[in-house]
């Protein structure tokens, strides 16, 4: 598998992850030193951002649209939008950017920033 197909799985893993508030493969994804900044500005760590996703998510048929991997040799960017649907049935949607280094062979999520629209 070349790189790009290794992103691409891992954005699918990603955005499966928040879905089925999978907090144990997102730990398998994202670096120990992981920061995301959430929609309303703040920023949480791993520890934070997996205690975020643990409870059970509160939005369904979670899609990614547009997704662009930009790869800069061990380092890459993933932006993408999404759209789902809240639990009352109102459509929902935003973007996101997530960026990943190459550490020690593994394809790691060292930082994210999610909007929502």
């Amino acid at each position: 598998m070349n790189d790009r197909q290794t992103l691409e799985g891992l954005n699918r893993d990603y955005i499966a992850s928040v879905q089925k508030s999978d907090a144990k493969r997102f730990g398998e994804i994202l670096a120990e030193d992981f920061l995301n900044t959430n929609p309303d500005g703040s920023i949480v760590d791993k520890q934070g951002f997996l205690a975020q996703i643990a409870p059970p998510a509160r939005i369904r048929n979670l899609a990614c649209h547009d997704v662009n991997i930009r790869l800069f040799g061990d380092f890459a960017i993933v932006h993408a939008r999404t759209s789902y649907d809240h639990l009352d049935g109102r459509p929902g949607g935003g973007r996101y950017t997530d960026i990943y280094a190459r550490r020690n062979g593994e394809w790691l999520c060292i930082a994210a920033q999610v909007a929502r629209s």
